[in-house]
């Protein structure tokens, strides 16, 4: 399992809530979620780090949770893009993810 290039698991914090919100809290019981969705955009998000923690509200239940809201999904892919195109160019992306989030 590869580290998040997007986010320090260690500080505790939600990623969205701090990028919504502007909360920067600990939290228990984050949840980890891969920026990319779909085969094989999962195991090349694990691959290349693109991964945030999210609390429940945020990952899975309600209605800002990524798996339920396309505007929180598309930020977190959007972020997840910039992140690996601080260190690889848009052309590899392209080549591991076939699509352009920015």
């Amino acid at each position: 399992m590869s580290k998040s290039i997007m986010h320090n698991k260690q500080e505790g914090t939600c990623f969205l809530c701090m990028k919504l919100n502007c909360d920067y809290d600990r939290r228990t019981g984050l949840e980890e979620h891969h920026a990319v969705l779909g085969n094989p955009g999962r195991k090349q998000a694990e691959h290349y780090g693109l991964k945030v923690y999210l609390c429940t509200q945020h990952h899975r239940e309600g209605p800002e949770a990524v798996h339920n809201n396309k505007a929180n999904l598309r930020l977190v892919q959007q972020e997840a893009q910039k992140a690996f195109e601080k260190k690889h160019s848009r052309e590899k992306w392209m080549a591991a993810f076939g699509r352009n989030y920015l």
